[in-house]
């Protein structure tokens, strides 16, 4: 198999923190600005995590755009690109990014995606991921609920984002399908746990909504 002709970027999926708009299931137990407020630090830790395992190709991808002022801070703590996030569903938005090749890698160049609601990630993580499209033509970090925490691939494969219903408790699972239909070779990590709904703010333990 093809071993990837390109570093690897790490792109980080991001929504604009704005109260109200950000983590919105989260609202009913943290109210609006609450909830805004454990975005920013869910965002900052997959950066954080991102460039410890992949410095200098990180690129955070942003909504609805990327003119808010947590972005540009981001791009300042971090040294991340910051690129607006194009595309009707979910499925479109992360497809456009794998095949922008934002940074110098070059367009279509093996691409690793992750979310920013993950508060398990670790740099080992990405650094298995990333070691894994050497061998395998997809990764995959399955969530326990049902989808995953991280997509990567060697190139852009637009199928494997096509008609699917984000959100859902079978996207892993279409998904793995689909990479069976397509006959390309995957890698699956552990699963980790997404941040989305109220009864999972006890997984955090001690840490409040305005924790560093």
């Amino acid at each position: 198999m093809t071993a990837p002709a390109e570093p690897c970027r790490l792109i980080v999926f991001a929504r604009a923190p704005v109260p109200g708009a950000a983590k919105t299931r989260l609202i009913p137990a943290l109210g609006a600005a609450g909830a805004a407020r454990l975005h920013r630090r869910l965002v900052t830790h997959a950066l954080a995590a991102a460039c410890a395992a992949a410095p200098g190709r990180v690129e955070l991808w942003c909504a609805p755009n990327a003119r808010h002022p947590f972005f540009a801070e981001c791009a300042r703590r971090f040294g991340v690109a910051l690129f607006a996030q194009r595309g009707a569903d979910l499925g479109e938005r992360m497809h456009a990014a794998m095949l922008a090749g934002g940074s110098a890698s070059g367009p279509g160049a093996c691409s690793v995606l992750i979310g920013s609601d993950i508060p398990d990630l670790s740099p080992d993580y990405l650094r298995d991921a990333i070691a894994s499209l050497e061998r395998h033509q997809v990764v995959l970090g399955p969530a326990e609920d049902g989808g995953y925490v991280l997509i990567g691939l060697q190139r852009p494969a637009p199928r494997l984002f096509a008609g699917i219903a984000w959100g859902g408790p079978t996207v892993l699972a279409v998904t793995r399908e689909r990479i069976a239909t397509l006959r390309l070779s995957c890698f699956e990590l552990p699963a980790l746990w997404d941040l989305d709904r109220p009864e999972d703010l006890a997984r955090l333990g001690g840490k409040g909504p305005g924790s560093d």
